[in-house]
């Protein structure tokens, strides 16, 4: 999606001209493999590193357009949202000291990003996923505003319409519905590329798919999603579902998803991709294609493949093929995209460096592991390892069942290490980038696993925006001093230094645990129900989810103490009868300032809050009691 003049297809005319021109470039590449004109002197690496931009109270900072100017030239350019930009480091040859250099080039360039955003009042993540990114977030006012992003947002909806329902399962469960394919914009990652040669790409691929669930095991980084704890890399859900064009069928039909970990192993050569992807998926987009490809192969000229580039970056392979030019010279590239940003630099080079060993020594451990693990296996254990992390058990080489942790400390990080030195990697280099990986899989703890265990630890006495803001300031902080995750202690409450509540949400502070009832009910429950969940405002709904009423501990003692020592309450009364018809309303995003002056003017002890008509939480004095109590403890630790 770097290209600018790519556009959304609007007419069959240009679908079938687009289509074409795939075609035309996908003959040149069988022209060039055929002919031998790709770079095999030289072996190259690369990444992409996409950040999140958070504010003060650590919740999305939709400027990267102002930052960008800020930054000025170089490796810098703008992402699907307002609240992330990427930084594409230059390639390096894959010798030497390539692993240690591709830190210092990384840590340079994060630092002055850095930098550049604290001077305008936020700062840089990196996160899988940001844990406070929140509903309101990823509404179209946060698209980038560029031609090549409304399209794509435009091709999605035209092939699957404008309602997204996210359906994540996991230590929480989160169920919502959406109207816009920017949900694709929680995801960052840290993209790794290895140059392959031709006649290796096959075996190299293959390898990618296999070892593919357990690199991401221990690289998870992105439990949390709208403040529910699902997937150890809940990425990989989000975005095989927000970017899925496919419609609910009425038959067994198989669908391909647009997100896809593959089919099959790969058998011939790069083509077989590409054939497959332009085989199985419509054209979403389109391009004012110039060049004459038929005309540069014939006079020995190497062509862009603009048109193949252009479809290939709209399916999207969690092991992605690449081709690119170098010196005047085409090349083929393996794409990893299944390592998240973050949590440090240092993490991400010793994922990388483990990545690039395996797929560099693990020929020699295995002849062919396409005979040796099902390719369903493979599939299977990397949905198993993006749940699980660490926790998973894999069904590995031979059928042998073996838990993450063993897999990678016992075989693989020794093929890894094989592999590094097989390209002359340096000694040093090696030893602390597969050391970080081992430290990490020994101790358990993981980005995700850290994540988790600061939350557990801390929303047990604070609501959860506080908990959310306390564990993503206590990652920035981590990250600005750079140790590895595994070294870091568990975040603290007191990692919030600079708390504002004016300028929070009420989203971020209502309760969403709902207890309700029906019109309908009888007293003695919304009696019982009260007295069991030690709630004083239960709200009133209809079948819909319509907010109808509400019954208040108050107006229920009231209708008790009038019908004292008479029976008649739990026989005949039912909630109709006493309930507040009408209720004054919250909307979720509205300021906590805005919610407290409501209530302090109608003199109330509680707002139900509604979106569409519908009841999504409730807001009462005893969350602004949790806000004013952190509030009080922020004033004191800094007046000390």
């Amino acid at each position: 999606m770097g290209e600018e003049r790519v556009k959304l297809a609007e007419s069959n005319e240009e679908i079938q001209s687009f289509m074409k021109n795939v075609l035309r470039d996908l003959r040149a590449l069988k022209v060039m493999l055929d002919d031998g004109w790709f770079e095999t002197d030289t072996i190259r690496i690369g990444a992409e590193q996409e950040i999140c931009l958070v504010d003060d109270n650590m919740k999305p900072f939709p400027r990267s357009m102002e930052i960008l100017e800020k930054l000025g030239k170089g490796n810098y350019t703008t992402e699907l949202a307002l609240f992330n930009l990427e930084i594409n480091l230059d390639p390096l040859e894959f010798k030497d000291s390539c692993l240690s250099d591709m830190e210092n080039n990384l840590q340079n360039e994060v630092e002055y990003v850095r930098k550049t955003v604290q001077k305008m009042g936020g700062d840089i993540l990196l996160s899988g996923i940001m844990p406070t990114i929140r509903k309101m977030d990823v509404e179209l006012s946060n698209l980038t505003p560029l031609p090549r992003y409304k399209a794509l947002c435009e091709a999605i909806n035209n092939m699957r319409g404008s309602e997204y329902e996210l359906r994540i399962q996991g230590m929480d469960e989160l169920l919502m519905k959406f109207d816009t394919p920017l949900l694709e914009a929680c995801n960052t990652g840290f993209q790794v590329h290895l140059q392959v040669t031709p006649d290796e790409f096959v075996s190299k691929y293959n390898i990618a798919q296999a070892v593919t669930a357990p690199v991401l095991a221990c690289a998870v980084n992105s439990p949390i999603l709208f403040g529910k704890r699902l997937w150890s890399e809940t990425r990989v859900a989000l975005f095989h579902q927000s970017v899925d064009t496919r419609l609910v069928g009425d038959h067994l039909r198989d669908s391909s998803p647009r997100v896809t970990f593959g089919n099959e192993w790969l058998k011939n050569s790069i083509l077989d991709i590409y054939q497959e992807d332009i085989s199985r998926y419509r054209v979403m987009l389109s391009a004012n294609i110039q060049e004459e490809v038929e005309e540069k192969i014939k006079n020995g000229i190497v062509p862009d493949l603009m048109a193949l580039k252009v479809h290939n970056s709209s399916v999207y392979r969690w092991n992605r093929p690449c081709y690119g030019i170098s010196n005047g010279k085409p090349h083929l590239r393996i794409e990893n995209r299944v390592f998240p940003s973050g949590p440090t630099v240092v993490d991400e080079v010793a994922n990388a460096a483990f990545w690039l060993g395996l797929l560099n020594g693990f020929d020699e451990a295995y002849d062919d592991i396409t005979k040796k693990l099902d390719f369903d296996d493979a599939r299977l254990n990397f949905f198993a390892a993006s749940k699980m992390g660490l926790d998973t058990k894999f069904i590995w080489a031979n059928d042998q069942k073996v838990t993450a942790r063993d897999l990678i400390s016992e075989e693989l990080l020794p093929i890894a290490r094989k592999g590094l030195e097989k390209a002359n990697i340096n000694n040093a280099d090696i030893d602390t980038y597969l050391g970080v990986i081992g430290d990490r899989v020994e101790s358990a703890q993981t980005g995700s696993y850290w994540m988790v265990k600061s939350y557990g630890k801390m929303i047990k006495d604070n609501n959860k925006e506080q908990t959310l803001s306390a564990v993503t300031r206590a990652m920035a902080k981590n990250q600005e001093k750079g140790e590895p995750v595994h070294k870091w202690g568990l975040a603290k409450i007191e990692d919030l230094e600079h708390w504002k509540p004016s300028t929070l949400l009420v989203e971020e502070f209502m309760t969403t645990d709902l207890f309700t009832v029906r019109k309908d009910d009888i007293l003695e429950f919304v009696a019982n129900l009260i007295d069991w969940r030690r709630i004083r405002y239960v709200p009133v709904e209809d079948d819909q989810k319509h907010l109808i009423g509400l019954v208040t501990m108050r107006n229920l003692f009231r209708e008790y103490s009038k019908a004292v020592n008479d029976d008649q309450i739990s026989a005949h009364h039912t909630v109709e009868e006493i309930m507040l018809r009408n209720p004054i309303t919250v909307h979720p995003e509205a300021s906590i300032m805005e919610a407290m002056a409501m209530m302090k003017e109608q003199q109330i002890g509680c707002l139900p809050v509604v979106k569409n008509s519908r009841l999504v939480g409730i807001i009462t004095e005893g969350n602004f009691m949790n806000i004013t109590t952190r509030l009080l403890k922020t004033l004191a630790k800094k007046n000390d």
